[in-house]
């Protein structure tokens, strides 16, 4: 199992490699870099910006006033001077050449030195880790309520297999697997938490202004209170998949001959079910808790977030690509692709864990 765990390991650097290379080259020969939105800004694009570039001595500012702006003497309407354009090139790094930046990024990377946003200023890192307990909370809470209502339910289900109950609560979680989660959300803001019908919950923010002045218990009830419906708007179409999976893993299981053994021995029935059947029903659940987790914490939350006014890693990733910010696009994707397989890592371990016959040396 070690050199298994090694190997994987070592499969790591080439998949992120290749990964951040398709990446950075399919990103790098997109029109509209960060030049051309810099460049948009101090043509009067974008207004109420300040931005500064220094290149060559020489220092551009732009305020965006209107019409007026001005930028070394420039009106928008006459063009920008080339020396600018030049300046914000340099200022961005885009003065070296293509292949020079993605040297440079490996290396970076390698040492996880991710440098600094270009448009929201400050560390990427920083940037990246301020943003980590919304979706963390976001990603946890929803797989954990997703686990602990579908792994019973598809008990459940397997077990009347066939009868109403199953027909029914199939139908249930398949109406809820094709509403969209953002459509849900919305449902949910307006009857509990616009006013409209109901103020029962915030809208904003992981937290309360005053959470710092609360007590432990108060700030634990805060920030579920936060948390209750934009968490509810994730896991109303994560059901569906978990639990079919659960109940034709069991059902799978159930019509084995060493069931049947155990029934012709007399053994009850929950007894059957809950020592024989459920440790080799669940094997395949238990052990892919890991990928589901990431799987919602990388694609479940961004439109949550903004719904609900959430800073999270969602939500600065769409925000970064559209500024087409590449250090804090390539730092998440890094990021986030370093820690999914890792997870697939520790998914893998799991599986052992929960069944020691199961050897990934075996040939």
């Amino acid at each position: 199992m070690a050199a298994y765990i090694l190997r994987r390991l070592l499969l790591v650097i080439p998949t992120l490699w290749a990964i951040i290379t398709i990446n950075f080259f399919v990103i790098q020969i997109a029109p509209g870099g960060p030049v051309e939105q810099a460049v948009a800004q101090l043509e009067g694009h974008s207004s109420g910006i300040m931005e500064r570039f220094s290149g060559g001595g020489q220092e551009v500012q732009l305020d965006g006033a209107g019409e007026g702006e001005q930028a070394s003497g420039y009106r928008g309407s006459r063009g920008l001077d080339p020396e600018v354009v030049e300046a914000i090139k340099k200022q961005f790094g885009f003065d070296k050449p293509m292949l020079e930046r993605y040297i440079d990024m490996l290396k970076n990377y390698a040492t996880f030195n991710f440098g600094e946003s270009l448009f929201k200023g400050g560390n990427v890192i920083d940037l990246i880790i301020e943003r980590l307990p919304v979706s963390i909370s976001l990603g946890l809470w929803s797989t954990i309520i997703i686990y602990l209502v579908s792994i019973p339910l598809g008990i459940a289900k397997a077990i009347h297999h066939g009868s109403r109950f199953d027909v029914w609560s199939s139908a249930v979680v398949i109406v809820g697997y094709a509403v969209p989660g953002f459509l849900f959300a919305i449902l949910l803001i307006i009857f509990f938490a616009s006013g409209n019908y109901f103020s029962w919950f915030p809208l904003r923010g992981l937290v309360s202004a005053d959470w710092d002045q609360m007590t432990w218990y108060q700030q634990i009830g805060d920030y579920f209170w936060h948390l209750a419906l934009p968490t509810l708007a994730m896991v109303i179409g994560g059901f569906a998949t978990l639990s079919m999976l659960t109940k034709n893993s069991f059902l799978d299981e159930i019509n084995k001959q060493y069931v049947v053994t155990a029934r012709a021995k007399g053994l009850d029935e929950n007894n059957i079910l809950y020592r024989h059947v459920f440790r080799n029903a669940m094997l395949i659940i238990i052990a892919g808790f890991p990928s589901a987790f990431i799987s919602i914490f990388f694609t479940g939350s961004m439109l949550i977030e903004v719904m609900f006014s959430l800073e999270g890693i969602g939500l600065l990733g769409f925000e970064s690509t559209i500024q087409r910010d590449y250090p804090v696009v390539f730092s998440s994707l890094y990021i986030m692709t370093l820690l999914g397989l890792l997870l697939n890592i520790l998914s893998d371990i799991t599986y052992t864990l929960v069944d020691p016959r199961i050897d990934f040396e075996a040939r």
